[in-house]
């Protein structure tokens, strides 16, 4: 009876794996992948984004050094590539904040709340040795895809 349940929880799987898609996403409006990445990946009603750096898309050249302005161009990235997947900002669930130095937590904080207003993703912050291009904070999410 067992190595039943078992053949049909495994066929059950398979059934759910062959409907499941990986759709890649790429915009113009965010920085393009600089390596073999896509900027996104839609599956399974989530879409998982790759971590956004302060580029601005229309001169390939980073925002600025200051890091409040490095966070609104992340966020901006970030909200761009979500939109391309048909999500926003208001639908992210999980993000995970890289950051070249701590002490900047409480200026990134600061455009973090304003951007997701009152909306609070669940979240993760990391000091890191280095950032791409020597960036001061990168951003990735995970967030729900609308249904359209």
């Amino acid at each position: 009876m067992w190595l039943y349940r078992l053949h049909l929880l495994s066929s059950s799987f398979k059934a759910y794996r062959s409907m499941s898609t990986l759709k890649p996403i790429s915009t113009p409006n965010a920085p393009s992948a600089i390596g073999p990445y896509s900027q996104a990946i839609v599956t399974n009603g989530f879409v998982f984004a790759s971590g956004q750096i302060p580029i601005v898309p229309e001169t390939n050249k980073i925002v600025s050094d200051d890091v409040k302005e490095q966070t609104r161009q992340v966020l901006k990235n970030l909200s761009n590539v979500l939109e391309e997947a048909h999500s926003s900002l208001s639908q992210v669930v999980k993000t995970t904040v890289f950051i070249k130095d701590m002490n900047d937590f409480g200026a990134i904080n600061e455009v973090y709340a304003e951007c997701f207003g009152d909306h609070k993703p669940a979240r993760a912050t990391v000091e890191v040795a280095r950032l791409p291009k020597d960036v001061k904070v990168e951003i990735e999410g995970i967030a729900v895809v609308s249904n359209l």
